[in-house]
């Protein structure tokens, strides 16, 4: 079941929102501003945010900021009576995705709601999160708090297969028809340099290791296991 936050400081519209998404088969879970949005969002894991652009303490437009800049990608519907070119590059600049005008046609917010949530998992499934490091498949690239990392598209795709599959043991022949697609060129000892190249890129990383099952290939080792035991 998804979770869907309602921030909206007026209270029938906030029940009445929550009511609907309740009957489609959602979990709403409810916020009356901003701040106590991003407080609910420290105990529960949200799929999305339905959000008002004017709520006191921290409005619509600042909550949004404030989940961007923190790099969370929430997918996030602000809902507002405002209907101004401005507010709506307000509210498109800060981050959202989506903008619907009061009074709210409850079918067409389920609508882009689905349709939002159906983006998001899209995006969702060219990321991979292994700790503090993304691994961004649209891009080809590694981004951990140090900094960005470009790979091309054969080393990508390599770290991608072991990380993907923590823990689990890959041959050099098993690497080469998933990643080469059975290139006549390819041979293990390509894999062994690709997997040297991955190593010396990311060596010191606190998220994960390419380790080496002598004799047989390559895993992927996510630290966080490492450092449970300690």
């Amino acid at each position: 079941m998804f979770r869907i936050l309602v921030a909206e400081d007026d209270e029938s519209t906030r029940l009445l929102m929550c009511e609907v998404l309740r009957q489609a088969g959602y979990e709403p879970c409810p916020a009356c501003n901003g701040v106590e949005a991003l407080e609910v969002m420290e105990h529960y894991q949200c799929d999305l945010a339905v959000v008002d652009i004017t709520m006191p303490r921290m409005d619509g437009v600042a909550f949004t900021q404030t989940l961007r800049e923190g790099n969370c990608d929430l997918p996030v519907l602000m809902v507002t009576a405002r209907v101004t070119q401005e507010d709506k590059r307000r509210g498109f600049r800060a981050g959202c995705d989506d903008y619907m005008v009061k009074p709210v046609d409850e079918e067409e917010m389920l609508w882009r709601i689905e349709a939002l949530l159906r983006r998001y998992r899209s995006t969702a499934e060219r990321r991979l999160t292994v700790g503090g490091t993304v691994l961004d498949r649209s891009s080809m690239q590694v981004i951990t708090p140090g900094g960005v990392q470009q790979l091309t598209a054969k080393e990508f795709m390599l770290l991608f297969k072991l990380l993907s599959y923590p823990r689990t043991l890959f041959t050099k022949r098993q690497l080469i028809d998933d990643i080469w697609d059975l290139d006549s060129e390819v041979d293990e000892h390509t894999v062994e340099v690709y997997i040297s190249r991955l190593r010396e890129r990311f060596r010191g990383s606190p998220d994960f290791e390419l380790r080496t099952i002598r004799g047989f290939g390559y895993m992927g080792m996510p630290k966080e296991d490492e450092n449970a035991k300690q």
